[in-house]
């Protein structure tokens, strides 16, 4: 997107590190949003994902004519996936006079800015939050709004695959990080619900050394599962020392673990079988409106991007329920735009529904899928 800005409007934090200059000038008619996130830092693609489906739909909407001829601009600021990353580049953003934050994250960044209050004074919404740990939704923030379902959703559904599977044992391996404890809670907390009798559990920082005791550890006990909880890194390396130290059955992970991340560090074979929950539906599949929907968006206003990642639709989707907050809202105030969401009732982006009618937590859609013997996601 192309901003008419003069040079001196453009300013460039080495400490941030920001992944591009952030504009503190835009045209007075430009509705603006902003992307604070780990765009280096974190070795996924969580942030740049999101950015990319996020741009190409608002691209489109500003190639319709935007929201009442208003256009929207989009920035980024890189946290580098710290806490103390994210408390810095908040009032960077803030500086530009966002009407909303999209998609921000990182457990202990968005821990810390509730446990902070960052958001009580900023004058602005946050459209969706990666991840969807508990501490986050309850009590979380009246100008948090949750597109995806929560991580507790997602244990949940691993816990009801397993025992279609006969499972009655696990063992989760989890990350000395917020994510990683209050994985390791929840879970203890549902597996009686589902009939589960054994329930073990083992934290490790992420180093090597520590992983791969940790991992010796969970294999020793011989559990029917094993659930790793963490950073994408985490989770993959995780996987990588399971299978080193010769534990060969079932394994499950959070939605943030790419599948092409989880090949490229523990390898096709020790992948291959290897259940990853989602919590968006298959962007590269056939069966919805939204896929066919969200592909031809990407398919113009991202063509160099040829195979979509569920983070790239997450960022579309997100960006399409603040465009439907801004159409529907009086004028573009949190006030507004957080009325015009708890006013909208469903809304159904093709075969997709979000609903915060209730409260801020708009869906609760989880699926399963399974890495092939190709080292593929399939749902």
């Amino acid at each position: 997107m192309r901003f008419r800005l003069p040079l001196a409007a453009w300013l460039c934090s080495a400490s941030l590190l920001l992944s591009c200059c952030l504009p503190v000038a835009h045209a007075a008619e430009d509705l603006v949003v902003a992307q604070i996130g780990p765009f280096t830092g974190l070795p996924s693609p969580d942030a740049p994902d999101i950015h990319a489906g996020a741009k190409a739909y608002f691209d489109q909407v500003n190639k319709s004519g935007g929201i009442n001829g208003r256009r929207i601009t989009l920035f980024t600021l890189d946290d580098r996936f710290t806490a103390d990353g994210f408390k810095a580049a908040l009032p960077k953003a803030l500086e530009a006079k966002p009407v909303a934050l999209l998609s921000p994250v990182g457990s202990a960044a968005l821990s810390a800015a509730l446990q902070d209050k960052l958001f009580d004074n900023a004058n602005l919404v946050v459209i969706n939050a990666v991840p969807g740990a508990d501490t986050l939704r309850s009590p979380g923030h009246p100008r948090l709004f949750h597109v995806r379902a929560s991580d507790r959703d997602q244990y949940g559904r691993m816990l009801a695959h397993g025992r279609t599977l006969g499972v009655t044992s696990v063992h989760v391996l989890y990350q000395q990080l917020p994510i990683g404890q209050q994985g390791m809670a929840a879970v203890r907390d549902l597996a009686p619900g589902y009939g589960y009798t054994e329930v073990a559990g083992t934290e490790s920082r992420h180093e090597d050394a520590a992983l791969a005791e940790a991992a010796k550890a969970a294999e020793a006990g011989h559990p029917q599962s094993v659930i790793v909880i963490g950073s994408p890194k985490f989770m993959a390396d995780a996987v990588k020392q399971l299978r080193a130290a010769g534990y060969n059955r079932s394994i499950m992970a959070l939605s943030y673990l790419s599948a092409p991340l989880l090949v490229q560090v523990a390898g096709e074979a020790a992948a291959r079988g290897v259940g990853i929950a989602q919590t968006f539906p298959n962007p590269n599949g056939r069966g919805l409106p939204l896929q066919a929907e969200f592909q031809a968006t990407m398919a113009r206003y991202a063509p160099e991007i040829k195979a979509y990642s569920a983070f790239q639709l997450e960022g579309y989707l997100s960006a399409r329920v603040l465009v439907d907050a801004l159409r529907r809202a009086r004028n573009s105030s949190p006030e507004a735009l957080m009325d015009a969401l708890h006013s909208a009732g469903e809304l159904d982006y093709g075969g997709f529904r979000v609903n915060f009618s209730k409260s801020n937590v708009g869906s609760s859609w989880v699926d399963m899928s399974v890495i092939d013997a190709a080292g593929k996601l399939r749902y």
